[in-house]
């Protein structure tokens, strides 16, 4: 090593690492290292278009992301897989940086469920008080709710919506399901005004929430950004630090411990050059065995999602200055045998794009929230700089195909609705195709194109039905699709992506498990001093985006890391 010695490096200033970087560094006797890969966004340098309430940061191209990093979303009907650009966070404060900054828990019996599965003392009572402590929920106060925490979460009462609000709450209503409040403290099915990580129309990530100036002020506190951790490095079972490629060098850091807080696509990959992994799969590659943990990569989790545009009357439009466009969310029971309660999500945005094409359309993203397919995640090489490969295996279960076939089914029937737009064909599929990619990239140039594209859906429905089947559609009309059982089967295959919450890659689980990654402290099994605190070690995805989740693992992780010193 270089000389540089710190008792922990964190790796990885996502959602997780952030949250340890603040926790382990108010011990003041412990001297702290944060590695991130992307650019740092410090209280008083952090660009507008992160702070912004609308997700603009996913438009910039791969300004805060990891550039072409991809993954296999599933199969289509011919068996072949369907891959495509997977965007996940490459900046301080990760996916909470660029995410739409929903703040769901999910539900008791999804923490219940993570103890039964071997991560002891990970039940709804034992991780509601760091859902409390990560939060100052600025609505809603009592034992559900905290007060003094780093993020901040509030909600758009339904009375205070705008009117896209109001119809889309209607729509979803002929459902029977009742409006509920808040969705983090009535767990039964419902439509919510969503809940989330926002003051003042101010996105507020853990790297605004928890590295703030008086945290990165303190002396035992160091943070690295623009620099990446290429390996661990292992004696025996213990870890004695990291390699670090940083403004053109590679630099050795000693550590006293070493907590991956990369992500459930990168935490697992350094594991596994480490030599911390599927015994045979690391050996066919030239990596030294050190330990065999063939749970590492496995497990790999998504809610498998679809999205769907909708023409927007112009009573119904946001003016592009109100930035926060989701308004309502729908958690509800699919009903299909084999299936739990409340396994399906529907949110709806007034707003398609940051353009003015986007602001003539909604967006409603639907997904199941208890997926039963699973995939992996291996290694391409042992190079550092290649991607591991991504294999989401979405719609793998049979039960989770047939889940979202019903929903677009049932959602195409709910918003054709007089309150939103009662035209059928002006109701269709929102492409991510490399295309429509190009046309949503922030710039000069998209803006002009979209302000000459936008006015020219405002013309009589048919006009503009054609155009949207000819230009968007390739030429088919979603009506015909839906009418059709096996061409929506297809469509759903071929159409299927991750909503960007992987997860499960370094299971938590009972070390007697020979599946499990991580003990319920977050330390690797067999391993001296090598911890996970990110979403790769959620057991099974909560009913919920995973960003407020992870937190809530962080805060826990690191609670259970200051006490073991």
């Amino acid at each position: 090593m270089d000389g540089l010695h710190f008792d922990d490096v964190i790796v990885g200033g996502g959602s997780a690492g952030c949250v340890l970087a603040k926790r382990l560094s108010a011990d003041g006797r412990r001297h702290v290292l944060l590695i991130e890969a992307g650019m740092d966004t410090p209280p008083e340098a952090t660009p507008a278009e992160v702070l912004d309430s609308y997700p603009m940061p996913l438009f910039y191209g791969d300004k805060y992301i990891w550039p072409g990093l991809s993954a296999a979303a599933g199969r289509n009907t011919e068996g072949k897989p369907v891959v495509r650009a997977y965007e996940q966070g490459r900046v301080m404060g990760g996916g909470s940086s660029i995410n739409v900054q929903s703040a769901n828990r999910g539900l008791p019996r999804d923490y219940d469920e993570w103890h039964e599965l071997g991560a002891r003392g990970w039940g709804w009572s034992d991780v509601l008080p760091y859902f409390l402590k990560l939060e100052t929920d600025l609505d809603f106060g009592g034992p559900l709710h905290g007060g003094s925490g780093p993020i901040p979460i509030r909600r758009i009462a339904r009375e205070a919506m705008p009117a896209f609000g109001r119809a889309a709450g209607e729509a979803l209503s002929a459902t029977g399901l009742p409006f509920r409040k808040d969705q983090n403290a009535d767990f039964e099915d419902g439509i919510f005004p969503p809940a989330f990580s926002n003051r003042n129309d101010r996105r507020v990530s853990t790297a605004a929430g928890y590295l703030d100036a008086a945290t990165r002020a303190r002396p035992n506190l160091t943070v690295w950004a623009d620099s990446e951790v290429e390996q661990i490095k292992l004696e025996g079972r213990r870890a004695t630090g990291v390699v670090v490629a940083r403004g053109g060098q590679k630099l050795g850091v000693a550590a006293g411990r070493v907590i991956l807080t990369a992500g459930a696509l990168q935490s697992p990959a350094i594991l596994m050059r480490a030599g911390i992994g599927p015994g045979a799969a690391l050996q066919a590659l030239g990596i030294p065995v050190i330990i065999d943990l063939p749970g590492v990569g496995s497990n790999l989790r998504d809610h498998p999602a679809l999205t769907f545009c909708q023409y927007l009357p112009r009573p119904l439009r946001l003016p592009l200055a109100r930035r926060r466009p989701n308004f309502a969310a729908m958690r509800f029971s699919s009903g299909l045998a084999g299936c739990d309660a409340s396994d399906m999500y529907i949110t709806a945005s007034a707003r398609g794009g940051w353009h003015a094409l986007g602001a003539r359309l909604g967006l409603y993203f639907l997904w199941c929230n208890r997926p039963y397919s699973s995939g992996s995640l291996t290694l391409a090489s042992r190079d550092p700089k290649a991607y591991p490969v991504v294999d989401l295996n979405l719609l793998s279960d049979e039960r989770d195909l047939k889940r979202l076939v019903a929903a677009v089914r049932l959602l195409a029937r709910l918003v054709v609705h007089p309150q939103l737009n009662p035209e059928a064909g002006d109701f269709f599929p929102a492409s991510y195709s490399p295309r429509i990619k190009r046309l949503s990239r922030y710039g000069t140039a998209n803006r002009i194109v979209a302000s000459i594209l936008g006015p020219m859906l405002d013309v009589p429905a048919g006009l503009r039905q054609l155009l949207i089947r000819l230009v968007l559609l390739n030429g088919t009309a979603f009506q015909a699709t839906l009418a059709d059982d096996r061409a929506l089967e297809a469509f759903v295959r071929q159409s299927v992506f991750g909503v960007w919450h992987p997860g499960g890659t370094c299971r938590m689980g009972d070390p007697a498990d020979r599946m499990a990654v991580v003990d319920s402290g977050g330390r690797v099994i067999g391993s001296e001093n090598v911890f996970v605190a990110d979403a790769s070690i959620m057991p099974r995805l909560p009913t919920a985006n995973t960003n407020i989740p992870v937190i809530m693992a962080a805060e826990k992780i690191s609670d259970a890391l200051l006490r073991h010193h």
